[in-house]
């Protein structure tokens, strides 16, 4: 919208200028307050146009006298003086006079403007460019600007009033200026303002930045792929959209950025220009990537948390709003400058009325006060009849002036006169009391905010709410308490947080804390440990103890046990999850309790869902979706959502899309934002499993973003964004996703998650030859599975772990894993386990010297994964079935092969495809086969070449590419040095976007491979 604004000026600015055209002279009014970017926006009007510019009044005055032509720089008899009779403030193009220190529109604190141009050049014609080579008036186009015309002198102003009163012929006069500080309100050329009908007249304005054209600028500015939500929230709320004050405090954020490296991303490479050093054939790792960003999940060289919304409030006013806002204060009379004072402390758009009761002023007197301050543009006019900052940050450089008895004086006003509203807005008026003393009110307050957020299921604020309270304030011990359970309950409903965490935990050191009170306080905290935070054991240690601490409770014993009834977790084997679920339904129906309940009922579809019960899924439909009582609502999406993950594990992928878009909305109404955050966890591990790959490692990288400091939340993201890793090459990435410092890691995680986890590192082991390594993540990885009880959540581990202990020479053990996951899966519904069952069995007889039943089995496995559907899954066994197949001599399996590798290609698996190609060189029918010497493909990549390209430019080094292709090192090297000189890359990462955006013959190789008519 902005660009196209900004194209239609330059069109009516060049339609008057143009020789021969019909345009009638144009003066372009750009109107904006302090820091909306009118001199950015003249500086890019003016590089655009065909015709320099004159700038400034000497400009102008050179467009009335014919005869006189002064130098910029050493005027002194216009009534403006010499360069040093401005203000500091006075740099952009062709100011008009004496400018504010604050905040000039497009200064930075370096000195350069943010367009680039010198901050500190003279105004006028030589901040342009002069006007050597300008065309005269009445000779050719005359284009003329000045920037903040609102500073110009009288005599300057009637200057230029007097050349538009009668404008000559192909003129185009541009004019910026801040309305608030016009000498005389809405007239820009002071009293005498007059425009001829000779004239037209355009006014353009520009107002605060949107959110997105905050959060565009944030990602820009901070190194990152896109700005965080949260983020772009809390610089737009600070700001209020001033694009100024958003670049000050963008500047004040970078240092905090600054020093994390940017990881290679997993499908994109670095763009040119980044500072990567070229690579050579032999270098086996990516170049290193340029400037920082944060599309990484921890552990990819993030040294410190990047900038978030407690960062922007850490920073405060930048110092030129500072400057900007005092300045203007200071210029009310002090008998009124109390309503700017009442503003600030408010800190909220307030009425005439409201601004004048905390002031303390009387009516005729706060409306003089008000009318004073509108003024001096120390206050605005907001929309609805109400008045205050444009910028929220110049609130609090206000108070910060004012001395302490005074403001609290006008916190005492304040909340006086909020305690009288109906209904009372119990959050401000908590922090008027709190910065009043008045410490009874504020906790009274505080408490009645917190459970209005709650009802609302707005637990997000009431968990800050109470956060604050309980960490930076002196809390008597009754009060504390109360604080502390409600602090705990809206936890586990929200995202949770370590300071909450370590809030709970000083709250427990306390010994005179009531047990029933100290049970209730470590359910919640157990469960934000084991949910938010990953921390299972500890959270299942708290959750013991609070079963001791709840006895005779049975609402919280219920939840307690309820909780314990989990088996997502490692720790406690299945056995006793039933056992703990078995007590908790009988407790939660003694206590009556519908929330109780409601979560008891959600935790034993959980239990009967994850083990492949089919009676879990009648339950499914009694969860309460539509209750009056928002705990109960809350509850449903929270087994909605677990009802999905589920399912995604058991491969009933339709029922869980199903679950999802239920569970997930459900959870967004009702304020489950936990829920809700898992939900979309689940939704990435489920368009994983069903092919749809593409901007799906953007999407897994979005939520990692999202959910720093709750590993948990991350952890669906992180196994999704392995995996891709793995099926693309990008085998540098996969240690850093999966056990990186970032991720839970396989003994911590989620036992579902664990045993993927650890599938791909056999895999990507046993890619590399290093048997040892696999057989030992095998047995580790089925031990944890074995403890857990739950033989439906090996599919994505049963087959790697077989055949790592196959190739590992204990081909019995394997023939005992087999076995022990069959027997595990009799009477389950788990599809994705049944399919991998089959995979299993063919990789246990492709190493029992049975290929016959081996290829049974992969095929079997295969067409079981297609009914899901898992397209990859699909591929991996049926590719297995065709090699066993063409070893057995079956040609017809080459057209299968074939078509796996395209497959794989399409699904973007590159590794697969390279993997699948090379295996089929070996099976073309004779007539395709090379003949003798070396084919001249010229500047085009060979076949060969091609395949180890991709894998380079993915990220494999040397050695695993020639590990997955079955060359020697020194061939890939040579291979690798021969794609980069046909494609003119100078790093693998250059190599990678070669291959996607070169000329299609660079990337004919694996083409040339295929079979069939259609590649014929």
């Amino acid at each position: 919208m902005a660009e196209r604004a900004e194209t239609d000026l330059l069109r009516l600015l060049t339609g008057a200028l143009a020789e021969g055209g019909r345009a009638r002279p144009v003066l372009l009014l750009v109107e904006g307050a302090a820091g909306t970017g009118k001199s950015r926006l003249l500086s890019r009007l003016l590089s655009a146009l065909p015709v320099p510019a004159r700038t400034g009044i000497d400009g102008i005055r050179d467009g009335i006298d014919d005869d006189e032509i002064r130098d910029d720089r050493g005027r002194d008899d216009r009534g403006r003086g010499g360069r040093d009779d401005r203000g500091p403030g006075d740099r952009g193009p062709g100011h008009g006079g004496r400018g504010d220190a604050v905040p000039g529109d497009g200064i930075r604190g370096d000195g350069l403007r943010s367009d680039g141009i010198p901050g500190g050049e003279a105004p006028g014609a030589a901040a342009i460019g002069g006007t050597a080579g300008a065309e005269r008036p009445g000779h050719g186009p005359l284009l003329l600007a000045v920037d903040d015309v609102h500073r110009a002198a009288p005599a300057d102003i009637a200057a230029l009033g007097a050349l538009l009163a009668d404008p000559p012929g192909r003129l185009a006069c541009v004019l910026t200026y801040r309305p608030e500080e016009l000498p005389e309100p809405g007239l820009v050329l002071g009293p005498g303002t007059d425009f001829p009908a000779a004239l037209a007249v355009v006014r353009h304005t520009l107002g605060p930045l949107g959110p997105a054209a905050v959060a565009e600028r944030a990602a820009a500015a901070l190194g990152l792929d896109a700005c965080p939500p949260d983020l772009a929230a809390a610089l737009h709320r600070a700001s209020g959209g001033n694009a100024q004050t958003v670049a000050d405090l963008l500047d004040a954020l970078a240092p905090r950025a600054a020093d994390r490296p940017a990881p290679r991303p997993a499908d994109r490479p670095a763009p040119p220009g980044t500072g990567e050093r070229p690579a050579s054939a032999h270098d086996g790792r990516p170049a290193p990537p340029g400037p920082v960003g944060r599309h990484a999940p921890p552990g990819h060289g993030e040294s410190r948390p990047a900038p978030g919304p407690e960062d922007v409030e850490a920073v405060g006013p930048p110092p030129r709003l500072t400057a900007l806002t005092l300045r203007r204060a200071a210029a009310v009379p002090e008998r009124y400058r109390a309503v700017v004072h009442a503003a600030a402390v408010l800190d909220h758009p307030a009425s005439a009325r409201d601004l004048a009761a905390v002031a303390g002023l009387d009516g005729r007197a706060g409306r003089d006060a008000l009318v004073a301050a509108l003024r001096a543009a120390a206050l605005q006019e907001l929309p609805d009849g109400r008045y205050g900052f444009a910028v929220p940050l110049a609130a609090a450089a206000v108070r910060g002036a004012v001395a302490g008895p005074v403001r609290e004086a006008l916190h005492e006003r304040a909340a006086a006169l909020l305690a009288r509203r109906q209904p009372v807005p119990w959050e401000r008026l908590a922090g008027h009391r709190r910065a009043c003393g008045d410490r009874r009110g504020w906790l009274r307050a505080v408490e009645r905010a917190a459970q209005e957020h709650a009802d609302r299921g707005d637990v997000e604020n009431a968990v800050g709410l109470l956060e604050s309270a309980l960490a930076t304030g002196p809390v008597p011990p009754h009060a504390r308490s109360r604080l502390a359970l409600m602090l705990a309950r809206s936890a586990v409903m929200g995202l949770g947080s370590q300071p909450t965490r370590k809030v709970l935990e000083h709250i427990l050191d306390d010994p005179r804390l009531a047990q029933a009170v100290r049970g209730e306080i470590r359910l919640d905290l157990g469960l934000l440990l084991c949910n938010q935070l990953g921390r299972a054991q500890e959270g299942q240690a708290e959750l013991e103890r609070a079963v001791d601490d709840l006895a005779g409770h049975p609402v919280p014993l219920a939840r307690a046990m309820s909780a314990l009834a989990m088996p997502y977790w490692p720790g406690l084997p299945l056995a006793d999850n039933i056992a703990w679920m078995d007590r908790a339904l009988a407790v939660a129906t003694e206590s009556g309790d519908p929330v109780v309940q409601t979560a008891a009922a959600a935790n034993r579809v959980s239990v009967l869902l994850n083990t492949g019960d089919p009676g879990a899924w009648p339950l499914i439909e009694r969860l309460p979706r539509d209750s009056d009582v928002v705990g109960c609502r809350q509850q449903a999406a929270r087994g909605l959502c677990n009802a999905a993950d589920a399912a995604v594990w058991l491969g009933r992928y339709a029922e869980t899309r199903d679950l999802l878009e239920e569970g997930v909305a459900l959870a967004a109404r009702s304020g489950a934002a936990y829920a809700e955050r898992t939900g979309r966890g689940t939704l990435l591990v489920l368009d994983w499993a069903t092919g749809s790959w593409d901007g799906l490692a953007d999407r897994a990288r979005a939520l990692v973003r999202e959910a720093q400091g709750m590993p948990n939340i991350a952890s669906d993201a992180l196994t999704v964004l392995g995996l891709l890793a793995l099926a693309r090459g990008e085998w540098a990435d996969i240690h850093e996703y999966l056990t990186g410092p970032g991720a839970l890691g396989v003994d911590r995680s989620p036992v579902p998650l664990s045993a993927a986890a650890s599938g791909a590192l056999i895999r990507l082991a046993l890619a590399r030859d290093e048997t040892g390594p696999a057989a030992a993540e095998a047995a580790d990885a089925w031990r944890r599975l074995r403890a857990k009880g739950v033989w439906a959540w090996g599919a994505e581990l049963a087959p790697w772990a077989v055949e790592a202990t196959a190739r590992a020479g204990a081909v019995p053990a394997a023939r005992e894993m087999t076995a022990e996951f069959a027997a595990g899966l009799e009477g389950r519904d788990a599809p994705s386990a049944d399919a991998a069952l089959l995979w299993t069995r063919g990789v246990l007889a492709e190493h029992t010297g049975d290929p016959e039943a081996a290829v049974r089995h992969y095929e079997a496995a295969s067409a079981a994964y297609a009914a899901l559907p898992h397209p990859y899954h699909e591929l991996l066994t049926a590719a297995a079935g065709a090699r066993r197949a063409l070893a057995a001599g079956r040609e017809d399996a080459v057209a299968v092969l074939a078509d796996c590798a395209d497959r794989f290609d399409a699904l973007g698996a590159a590794w697969d495809a390279a993997r699948t190609r090379a295996e089929l060189r070996e099976h073309l029918p004779a007539e395709e086969r090379r003949g003798p010497g070396r084919p001249g493909y010229g500047d085009v990549l060979s076949p060969r070449e091609a395949e180890v390209a991709e894998l380079a430019g993915a990220g494999m080094t040397n050695r695993d590419i020639a590990a997955a292709l079955h060359l020697s090192p020194r061939t890939v090297e040579q291979h690798v040095a021969r794609a980069l000189r046909k494609t003119g890359a100078r790093s693998r990462q250059q190599l990678a976007a070669a291959l996607r955006t070169g000329p299609a013959a660079l990337r004919t190789g694996p083409a040339a491979l295929r079979t069939g008519p259609a590649a014929r």
